[in-house]
């Protein structure tokens, strides 16, 4: 649990935040969007629900589901467990009630004895009074007893706060409640009048459900489904024509990529558009935020080449940005607003310590190491948690210093407490990450990840592998819209240390990747991969040969690009050793081109690595090299100035770049 999730859960993701209070305080028939949080495993969904439930919940109607796999949710249970939930009262509201909900599901859940449907008319008011009489003297009431039969699925969320646990246990314990006489005609004429129903006398029409569910195939479960969720809508809209009513309820959707949330979404989505576009009511007064670390089948290929939205920040997330660009309400679409989740900054890493300090002060000593977290994690939130852990129950040195290089240099294979579990830092983060891949599957991934464009090395080294699209569709790369699809660089650099076991595997995964580049004439791209090869000479002669014949800033780019290549360095030693293990077997006594260069590509190749150089010792052997270099030069020196003053006064970006 954290203190706050308000100030963990969405920290740089505060537009979620404003968005979901100017949709509370919308009139209640107001249009809103069902809000999705995109992004992969770790990215923060789970926690912006609990800063949700936190921030909103003490005066809000809330509800949370958790749609995850393991649950099996059927659609019935969950609309059971948001009402439920939904049904708390509050100081400042008066009860909400759903009747017809609860009907509908009444009607439906127990087989009726008949043999015609003129007996089940007579009998279905007896049964459903039975029904009800027996669930309430067990539960307290009949939504109660999906608590007992679902209940897993509304365990507080991955990193809640101990007050949004709070508010949560209470919305659980206070939804449950004896309603004795509750009268069932008003919402029986409802469903007389539903334009899914054949029947329009309202007994039959809840004896029509009850042979659907019992009786029906796969056509009638749909219009089942269908109706119990216009129902919920119904009775929302009925809630809020009341005095002393909320204007919006707010449902929270965690992990709604699994089989049970995408059909629950389907579903909820489609009940609002027949009910709002299709039949002209209107809208429900639900505010809906949703999350899922996969893309949605519904949206078409995970390309997104067919799907009229484009993925939106959350930093400015609100409603006025939702209308401009969501599609035309000829669609369905028209309802979603997607977020993709952004890693956090180099700011909010180190706020992200020091509050964590709160809770674990043995943090301390290492709050200086905030670049170094953000340069390996590049901010994904539940790597930073995972690299804090690790930092925490390790014998690091707490001194900065280059024992303390030495030992981050180990850090992958550094173990986690996971309940009985001690997985190593590597191992947890790939488990994580890459759920239901089994060690093959991720072999093959590690050696795809070997380069920066992943649908090059799925397609060189995996061809015919439905690999990179499964990836894309996971959102585990950096950029879903880049023109390079990259790994996302946390997850890059774990496959890369597990592959570096491998050391054959490893160079002729490079050597395969350099003859691609080498054939199709990009020699840049080809020489990244001779270093992580480990042919040093053969990238300082091209970058030697490159130095007099191309402008400064061209040969830095390029320079760049081909040291940012990664390694399979000793996991022991600090900077300097690591540096001194690439020294020349010869070194020549005259300061050259040459030996410029070639001291430069080793020092930048270690110092690219955080794992290599945690505490950016290099820095003023980077700087020395680019003044050599201007020196060497006869023209054209200002861009080689330049590169020095920036290694010499460094100063950590506040994002990330592709720098490491």
């Amino acid at each position: 649990m954290t203190e706050s999730g308000v100030r963990m859960g969405l920290r740089g993701r505060s537009g979620i935040l404003s968005l979901v209070d100017e949709c509370l305080r919308q009139p209640p028939d107001a249009e809103r969007p069902v809000t999705i949080l995109l992004g992969p495993p770790g990215s923060g969904a789970s926690e912006a629900h609990s800063a949700l439930m936190e921030q909103f919940g003490p005066e809000n109607p809330f509800a949370y589901v958790n749609l995850a796999g393991e649950h099996a949710l059927l659609p019935r249970y969950g609309l059971a467990l948001l009402a439920g939930q939904l049904e708390r009262k509050l100081p400042r509201y008066r009860r909400s009630h759903f009747p017809r909900l609860t009907l509908g599901l009444l009607a439906s859940d127990h087989e009726l004895r008949m043999t015609s449907l003129a007996e089940g008319r007579r009998n279905i008011r007896r049964e459903l009074d039975a029904f009800q009489e027996r669930a309430e003297a067990r539960y307290g009431d009949y939504l109660a007893a999906f608590f007992e039969v679902a209940g897993g699925a509304v365990g507080a969320p991955d990193g809640a706060s101990t007050a949004a646990a709070a508010l949560l246990m209470d919305a659980l314990r206070h939804g449950r409640r004896r309603l004795p006489g509750r009268k069932f005609t008003g919402g029986a004429a409802w469903y007389g009048g539903h334009p899914l129903i054949r029947s329009q006398d309202p007994w039959e029409a809840l004896v029509e459900l009850n042979l659907w569910r019992h009786d029906g195939d796969e056509d009638g479960q749909e219009r089942l489904d269908r109706v119990l969720f216009s129902a919920f809508l119904e009775d929302l809209r009925r809630n809020v024509a009341h005095s002393f009513m909320p204007r919006s309820y707010l449902l929270l959707l965690d992990n709604s990529h699994s089989e049970y949330g995408r059909r629950f979404l389907d579903l909820l989505i489609r009940a609002r558009h027949d009910d709002t576009v299709v039949a002209g009511a209107p809208c429900d007064p639900l505010t809906i935020v949703a999350s899922s670390n996969r893309w949605l089948p519904r949206w078409g290929p995970a390309t997104g080449d067919q799907w009229p939205w484009q993925l939106r920040g959350p930093d400015r997330a609100s409603l006025g940005d939702w209308s401009e660009h969501r599609p035309t309400r000829d669609s369905d679409d028209t309802w979603w607003y997607p977020l993709r989740l952004r890693d956090l900054n180099l700011d909010e890493v180190r706020i992200r310590i020091e509050l964590e300090l709160r809770r674990h002060a043995d943090l301390a000593p290492f709050t200086r190491l905030a670049p170094f977290v953000h340069r390996l994690t590049c901010g994904l939130p539940r790597a930073v948690h995972q690299v804090l852990d690790a930092l925490r129950h390790s014998d690091v040195p707490p001194e900065g210093g280059l024992e303390q290089d030495r030992w981050l240099r180990t850090l992958p294979e550094r173990t986690l407490r996971d309940g009985e579990d001690t997985p190593t830092l590597a191992e947890a983060a790939l488990d994580h990450l890459l759920q239901g891949f089994d060690d093959t599957r991720r072999d093959t991934l590690a050696e795809c990840a070997a380069a920066r464009d992943l649908s090059i090395g799925a397609r060189v080294l995996s061809p015919g592998d439905s690999l990179f699209g499964e990836i894309r569709a996971r959102w585990l790369l950096l950029s879903p819209g880049a023109v390079m699809p990259t790994l996302h660089p946390w997850l890059r650099r774990m496959l890369l240390w597990r592959l570096a076991r491998r050391p054959d595997d490893w160079d002729t995964v490079h050597e395969l990747l350099a003859e691609h580049f080498r054939s199709g004439q990009r020699t840049v791209q080809e020489m990244y991969h001779r270093l992580a090869w480990g042919q040093i000479e053969e990238v300082t002669d091209y970058l030697v040969g490159r130095f007099p014949t191309v402008p400064a800033a061209q040969w830095i780019n390029e320079f760049n690009a081909i040291t940012a290549a990664p390694n399979r360095f000793p996991a022991i030693g600090g900077p300097l050793e690591l540096l001194a293990g690439l020294g020349p077997a010869e070194p020549g006594e005259a300061v050259t081109t040459g030996s410029v260069i070639r001291e430069l590509i080793t020092t930048r190749w270690v110092w690219s690595d955080p794992l290599a150089d945690p505490g950016m010792r290099l820095n003023n052997l980077l700087a020395d090299g680019f003044n050599q270099l201007s020196r060497l030069r006869r023209n054209d020196v200002v861009a080689l100035f330049n590169e020095a003053e920036r290694y010499r006064h460094w100063r950590h970006p506040l994002i990330s770049t592709s720098e490491g």
